[in-house]
């Protein structure tokens, strides 16, 4: 599949995605390696549109006061710490395996959009900031992140969540967070040799165009519980067919 292609599948599924609040990083990874694009290519495409797509988050969200500095950083820094090893780890790891944890961040994103109670939590709003669980749950994310060429968000949200921080923050901190831990990856990606500028830049601009747009439609005339839900079986039959198409 040409670059064109690629980068207008990349808009649709960005859109589409956007309309439940979802990044589509998650998607765009296995399908561009479906269509040809070596895993180690594609990767650091999706860390770029993480990084890309949601500064624009993160620097509204900053200017409207609502991000907890002292809850993002501890989780910045132990995600910008560990995302580069998950990058060169992932180098030497066998594609299989590569693609057998895929599998399982399939399962595990679409079973926590799916089945996760948000509102069990909504009453327990803790103040202090754990340093070491909050760097913890960073470095896990940037692990995971660097490894696959996703956003840890997945990870952070669930993790934040049976922590007992108050869920209104979450999605802030996880928009503040992702760009770091993808940037870090992306560039460590990009130092190894395995950054492709002619499939990333087009696909990675058109990805974060119609992210930006799906999510515009989606405050004005979509309930993004419902389409996350909608999302969610998507993901757990994509990761049906990646694990029967691989193993």
């Amino acid at each position: 599949m040409d670059s064109y292609s690629l980068s207008a599948l990349a808009f649709v599924l960005s859109f589409v995605f956007a309309l439940g609040g979802v990044g589509s990083a998650i998607v765009l990874v296995p399908v561009m390696h479906w269509f040809g694009i070596p895993l180690n290519e594609a990767k650091p495409t999706g860390l770029f549109v993480n990084t890309v797509s949601l500064v624009g988050a993160s620097i509204s969200n900053i200017r409207n006061g609502t991000l907890d500095f002292s809850m993002g950083i501890p989780i910045i820094l132990g995600s910008v710490a560990l995302a580069p090893l998950g990058a060169y780890l992932s180098i030497f790891m066998p594609e299989k395996l590569i693609l057998g944890l895929f599998v399982a961040f399939l399962f595990f994103s679409g079973n926590m959009m799916l089945f996760f109670k948000r509102g069990k939590y909504k009453d327990q709003f803790r103040t202090d900031r754990p340093v070491v669980a909050l760097v913890s749950v960073g470095g896990a994310a940037g692990l995971i992140s660097g490894m696959l060429g996703v956003g840890g968000g997945g990870l952070i949200a669930p993790a934040m969540m049976l922590l007992g921080f108050n869920p209104k923050k979450i999605a802030t901190i996880t928009a503040f967070v992702v760009p770091f831990s993808s940037l870090t990856g992306f560039v460590a990606y990009w130092t190894m040799g395995h950054f492709n500028p002619a499939v990333a830049l087009p696909v990675g601009l058109s990805a974060c165009a119609g992210g930006y747009l799906g999510a515009h439609f989606m405050q004005s005339r979509m309930s993004p519980a419902t389409v996350k839900r909608f999302l969610a079986i998507i993901i757990l039959a994509l990761g049906v067919k990646m694990l029967f198409k691989c193993f």
